[in-house]
C-alpha cells in the first residue's frame, strides 16, 4: 500500500506546487495579484495590474492596458491618453530550495525516491505591477499623439492574449 500511495502523493506536491507558480490570470485585485482602477478627476483614472513572479512582465503591461481600455469603454469615452505611469519590479535573485519525491514499479520491482536541491542562480523571483495614469475622451483619437490608444482596437488586439480565472463551479 505504501508503494502505491507515494507515487500519488508525489504528483499531488507536484500540482500544488505549480499552482503556486501560475500565472495571474485578468482579474479584479484579489490577494495582491489582478487589476485595480481608481478615479482621480472627472476623466483621469489610475490603472495599474500586479502579477505573480510566474507573470511575465509584457502580460503584466498588457494586463494593463486591457483594463485601461475596458475603463475607458465603461465610462462611455472612446479613447484613452496615458498621462505617466510605468512598470516596477520587486523582488531579487534570490537562492532557491526544491524538492520532490516519488516511485515506481516495474515487473514486481519498485522503489521510492526522494531528492533535494538548491540554487544560488537563475531563480528569479521578479514580480512586476504596470501602473499608468490615464484621461478618457470621447471622439476619434488625435492621430498625432503617441500616447493616444483607441479603446476599442486595444481590446480587440489583445484580447486573446486575455487569460482569464477559471469560472466558479456552480452550486447545487
Amino acid at each position: 500500500m505504501r508503494k502505491r500511495f507515494a507515487p500519488a502523493a508525489g504528483l499531488l506536491l507536484s500540482a500544488l506546487l505549480s499552482a503556486c507558480a501560475a500565472v495571474t490570470p485578468y482579474q479584479p485585485l484579489h490577494d495582491g495579484y489582478g487589476y485595480s482602477a481608481q478615479l482621480i478627476e472627472s476623466n483621469r483614472y489610475r490603472v495599474s495590474f500586479a502579477g505573480s513572479s510566474a507573470t511575465p512582465r509584457q502580460t503584466v503591461e498588457n494586463y494593463m492596458l486591457y483594463q485601461a481600455a475596458e475603463l475607458t469603454l465603461r465610462s462611455g469615452s472612446d479613447y484613452f491618453i496615458i498621462a505617466g505611469g510605468g512598470t516596477q519590479s520587486s523582488g531579487s535573485n534570490a537562492p532557491t530550495l526544491s524538492f520532490g519525491f516519488g516511485g515506481f514499479s516495474f515487473g514486481g520491482h519498485g522503489g521510492v525516491g526522494m531528492g533535494v536541491g538548491t540554487s544560488t542562480g537563475g531563480g528569479q523571483q521578479l514580480q512586476y505591477t504596470a501602473s499608468a495614469d490615464i484621461l478618457v475622451f470621447k471622439g476619434k483619437k488625435p492621430d498625432n499623439n503617441p500616447q493616444a490608444f483607441d479603446a476599442r482596437e486595444v481590446k480587440a488586439n489583445l484580447e486573446a492574449q486575455i487569460q482569464r480565472p477559471p469560472a466558479a463551479a456552480a452550486a447545487p
